[in-house]
């Protein structure tokens, strides 16, 4: 009877299958089999997995439950990390579309605070720029930030506020770019002017206050550090040798009693227009011996939305660059003439716009020409080492050490027309030359160019090392004071200000009315050690 009714039911159990599609009962036996094999799978799985534990069923159970968890937990905790990671990276976005204003008030905000903790020279600058600019804020791509950058370096006057000036007004126009101008200068801009001031009106440069006698050798200090991190830069062998040749000619010029001082007006923008010349003539070679990178392919190509923004005109911009070649031509007739003899305010804005019409590579170069033309006619060495001691110290562009050197010659008035006279060139010709870039930037022509005028641009900065130590470092205290801060800059990495301070420092404690150590001579006296007559 059973075998009959086992019969039956396979009978039966056939008798359905027949009924059914073929493939289906494939199918769902394959599915059937699958999950059988898993199923086995899973129980091997949990068994070996007590045999290592040793641990019982129930407590492997809820270890599962646990861990099933602790995975949900952590994947919720990532989902929200990812979210806030989204919110952090879009917060204080402003799109680029947004209403003028709003662009303004994100300028306003945004360099009112840089203004205040720009320290470190030009260098830091830009990596501070870039930090905010592209990497937090996105006002503009990597690519548009290093061809704004690239303008800069190839306009006289101070890079990284032609950077500043340049990003606000593709931002938001040339308001914005004025304010942007403004609110980076204006916190060292203070500070200077009132300490030129005060040291013309209170400091005897015969004999300098304990606190600010390790001032000058530790700014001098940072003045090395640039010109390395420039020199690095630099093409082997012509990049080198243009460089040499500029800072020979620059050391020539500033240490020859033959030499008037005054031919550093035409001297040093012929430098510089030999260098480019040599390096325009490399690059139409064969072989060149310099490298010559093609220009990247940033800024809208497709689109004029950039130059839309910036709201300058091309006729415009021709008219700026008129404009600074006017007042030029006025300044250099005026001095040549004898105009500013009897009228020293005019004298201080022809000459800081002279200089700031010509210099070219950042306020590192300026400090040569600078010297030369306000010392001894404007102040003493000792007076212009300390305030730049001072400048080194402040953040903002070195430019502002402009102001303090008009203050202490003719005090708040002589400080805005120095700030105003050096500034203007540079801030005029970016404004000029930012609706041109589009079709300057492919023009391999202008970048060879720019090549020689860098080279040679960092040559001056070698030669301000070499001036700069003469006039600086009059005692073994003074040489150890640069020892000390640029080590600090070079091997520790320490920001200008800590240098600056470190040196100041340092310098007290050896003073003589303190520990009065290192007070021979180091070399010949020079510098704010020496009398009146220097």
């Amino acid at each position: 009877m059973t075998f009959g009714n086992d019969d039956r039911r396979d009978n039966a159990n056939d008798d359905l299958s027949t009924n059914e599609p073929p493939q289906v009962t494939e199918s769902a036996n394959a599915d059937r089999g699958r999950r059988r094999r898993g199923e086995d799978e899973e129980e091997k799985q949990e068994e070996q997995a007590l045999v290592d534990t040793r641990i019982s069923p129930e407590t492997a159970t809820g270890d599962v439950e646990a861990a099933v968890v602790e995975n949900d937990d952590e994947s919720s905790k990532e989902e929200e990390d990812e979210d806030d990671d989204k919110k952090i990276s879009s917060y204080n976005i402003i799109p680029i579309d947004a209403p003028w204003s709003t662009r303004m008030y994100e300028i306003t905000r945004t360099f009112f605070i840089l203004g205040f903790v720009a320290f470190g020279g030009p260098q830091a600058h830009v990596a501070l720029l870039r930090d905010h600019l592209v990497l937090r804020q996105e006002w503009l791509d990597e690519e548009a930030f290093l061809e704004l950058f690239a303008i800069g370096q190839g306009l006289p006057g101070a890079t990284s506020t032609q950077l500043v000036v340049s990003t606000a007004l593709a931002r938001a126009g040339p308001l914005g770019g004025v304010l942007a101008f403004c609110l980076w200068s204006l916190p060292g801009l203070i500070v200077l002017t009132v300490c030129g001031t005060l040291i013309a009106t209170f400091v005897d440069p015969n004999s300098p206050p304990w606190w600010l006698i390790g001032l000058p050798p530790a700014a001098v200090s940072l003045v090395f550090k640039a010109f390395y991190g420039f020199a690095l830069k630099l093409d082997v062998p012509i990049g080198v040798v243009l460089a040499l040749f500029s800072c020979l000619v620059a050391v020539l010029l500033n240490n020859d009693e033959h030499i008037d001082s005054s031919s550093s007006q035409w001297v040093f923008p012929t430098t510089l227009a030999i260098g480019a010349l040599v390096t325009l003539i490399d690059s139409k070679r064969t072989k060149p011996t310099g490298t010559y990178d093609k220009p990247l392919p940033g800024w809208e190509k497709e689109s004029d939305d950039t130059f839309r923004r910036i709201g300058i005109p091309l006729w415009v911009g021709a008219v700026l660059i008129l404009l600074w070649i006017a007042v030029l031509i006025v300044s250099i007739v005026l001095e040549n003439r004898g105009g500013t003899d009897n009228n020293a305010y005019l004298d201080i804005f022809s000459t800081m716009y002279r200089i700031g019409s010509i210099i070219f590579g950042g306020g590192q170069v300026v400090l040569p020409m600078l010297q030369n033309e306000v010392v001894p006619s404007w102040m003493t060495k000792g007076q212009f080492f300390q305030g730049l001691g001072l400048a080194q110290s402040m953040p903002g562009p070195l430019f502002n050490f402009s102001a303090y050197l008009g203050a202490v010659y003719k005090g708040v008035p002589g400080a805005l027309l120095a700030f105003v006279g050096l500034f203007a060139p540079g801030v005029l010709l970016i404004f000029a030359v930012t609706p041109f870039w589009s079709k300057l930037r492919h023009n391999m022509t202008f970048r060879a160019i720019l090549k020689g005028l860098n080279a040679t641009a960092i040559g001056l900065v070698g030669a301000a090392c070499v001036t700069l130590w003469e006039a600086a470092i009059s005692t073994a205290a003074d040489a150890m004071v640069f020892a000390i801060a640029g080590t600090l800059a070079v091997a520790f990495n320490v920001p200008a200000p800590l240098c600056i301070l470190a040196g100041g420092i340092v310098g007290a404690i050896m003073h003589p009315d303190a520990a009065n150590l290192g007070q021979q001579p180091y070399c010949v006296a020079q510098g704010f050690l020496e009398g009146p007559e220097q």
